[in-house]
């Protein structure tokens, strides 16, 4: 894998994510992922050599990620409650390109974590996640096509005020019934995002909801 060279940014305001050219390099992270999702049984053999096919022809940054975009490109690291309190780590560093990462279920909540992302979407799915301290940091560098989405819960604010946006926009739209909850984790989204999206994703409320200020997740 191969950094991302700083010439890359200049100009990308100009350039739409779906229209960016496909390198060679790009072209071959996506036949390994596609290899390796072949041996752990998410592909057939006929799958796999229909998209590795798509993918020796694709011009276009947008055709690669929609050959991987419904498959993983790490194992999802899922964690069932133990019977002491669970241990966090200091920090998790999370450096792929294409695919889709997901944190969901139980998973351990650690104090910080890097996330370094390009053409494809990391989500972080807090509803159900083990919490047990009041802060995590999350720094990102999102290239072209790279998403962070985090799914929270009443409890869980989110600040991206230190986060510099170059192409791309960040979505957080907390409903004000949201801010009045005790705060249990605060979430500071800091770094870069070089083409891509940062999406908070706040559980949606029924009109009875709103008016007695419970939350649906």
């Amino acid at each position: 894998m191969t950094d991302d060279k700083p010439s890359s940014d200049d100009g990308a305001e100009d350039v739409n994510t779906g229209d960016l050219r496909a390198s060679d390099a790009d072209r071959e992270q996506v036949v390994e992922i596609l290899r390796d999702a072949t041996g752990d049984g998410r592909l057939t053999a006929e799958e796999h050599d229909e998209r590795v096919e798509a993918a020796l022809k694709a011009r276009f940054v947008s055709e690669l990620a929609a050959l991987t975009r419904d498959l993983p490109n790490s194992p999802v690291e899922q964690h069932t409650p133990s019977a002491g309190a669970p241990q966090p780590k200091d920090v998790v560093e999370i450096n792929q390109r294409w695919g889709t990462l997901q944190r969901s279920g139980s998973w351990v909540v650690p104090r910080r974590l890097d996330i370094r992302m390009h053409g494809g979407d990391v989500k972080l799915d807090f509803t159900e996640a083990a919490i047990s301290h009041d802060a995590l940091d999350i720094d990102v560098d999102l290239g072209i096509g790279g998403n962070l989405i985090l799914i929270v819960r009443p409890g869980i604010a989110v600040t991206t005020g230190e986060l510099t946006v170059g192409v791309g926009e960040v979505k957080n739209r907390q409903p004000a019934a949201d801010a009045e909850e005790p705060v249990e984790l605060r979430v500071n989204v800091t770094g870069r995002v070089r083409g891509g999206d940062v999406v908070i994703r706040h559980p949606r409320r029924t009109l009875g909801q709103w008016v007695r200020g419970e939350s649906a997740l």
